[in-house]
């Protein structure tokens, strides 16, 4: 099977897979997003995933990402910002993606809000959560999110969307229960929420039980990346 084939194959499986899993935990059609993560893949392969109905795609790094979007220019793709941000390249963010999921510290959300040119919509932002508080890992303690929510709301050139988690893959559904007790607190707040980002190849069927709007999908679409890569 050719390469954009095989990717085109994965995505239906895929599409199929989200599909069977709404229906199995009575979820709305199309209620789960997928975003496909393109960090390390070629262009060549998200122009074949794109042209194979996949039209949000997920990146960690920003140069990078900005080197695909300028090949991929002549495409619709919605662009998502998933890795860790570093306070210098905030203004690049803030100019090349249309969603950025890992916003974990208001003084960020700050200088997205303060770079996002005027004429572009509003940024939309998902809050990372660290939701197993794991110290080895980036996002907001759960007891704070509830703050920084509130914060970020007040800031006119960002949407926020909602919460974004990586759990410790031995203790993913039980994570997943948590950011969606979470979402609720939120909503019962005032705070206007639609989106949790949570769930990957190895666990969207549980996030999606839990209430998942978006699965970060990458190695069940492209295969496993070269360690070079």
């Amino acid at each position: 099977m050719l390469k954009k084939d095989k990717i085109k194959h994965n995505l239906e499986i895929m599409f199929q897979s989200i599909r069977n899993a709404e229906i199995k935990y009575h979820r709305a059609t199309q209620a789960v997003a997928l975003l496909v993560v393109s960090k390390k893949q070629p262009i060549e392969k998200i122009r074949d995933a794109f042209l194979a109905g996949q039209t949000a795609f997920g990146e960690s790094y920003v140069q990078e990402a900005i080197a695909k979007q300028k090949a991929l220019h002549d495409l619709s793709i919605e662009w998502h910002f998933i890795g860790t941000i570093q306070s210098n390249k905030t203004k690049l963010i803030a100019h090349h993606f249309d969603w950025v999921h890992s916003v974990n510290r208001y003084a960020i959300a700050e200088q997205l809000n303060t770079h996002r040119p005027s004429n572009l919509s509003r940024l939309n932002i998902c809050i990372e959560v660290n939701i197993d508080q794991d110290e080895t890992k980036f996002g907001v303690n759960p007891n704070d999110v509830l703050s920084l929510a509130t914060k970020i709301t007040s800031l006119k050139n960002l949407a926020l969307r909602g919460l974004m988690v990586i759990p410790r893959m031995n203790n993913s559904e039980a994570a997943f229960e948590k950011t969606a007790a979470l979402q609720k607190e939120l909503m019962q707040a005032g705070l206007a929420i639609d989106t949790l980002s949570m769930g990957m190849s190895a666990d969207f069927d549980a996030a999606i039980k839990s209430g998942s709007t978006i699965v970060r999908i990458g190695t069940a679409i492209f295969g496993e990346r070269k360690q070079d890569e």
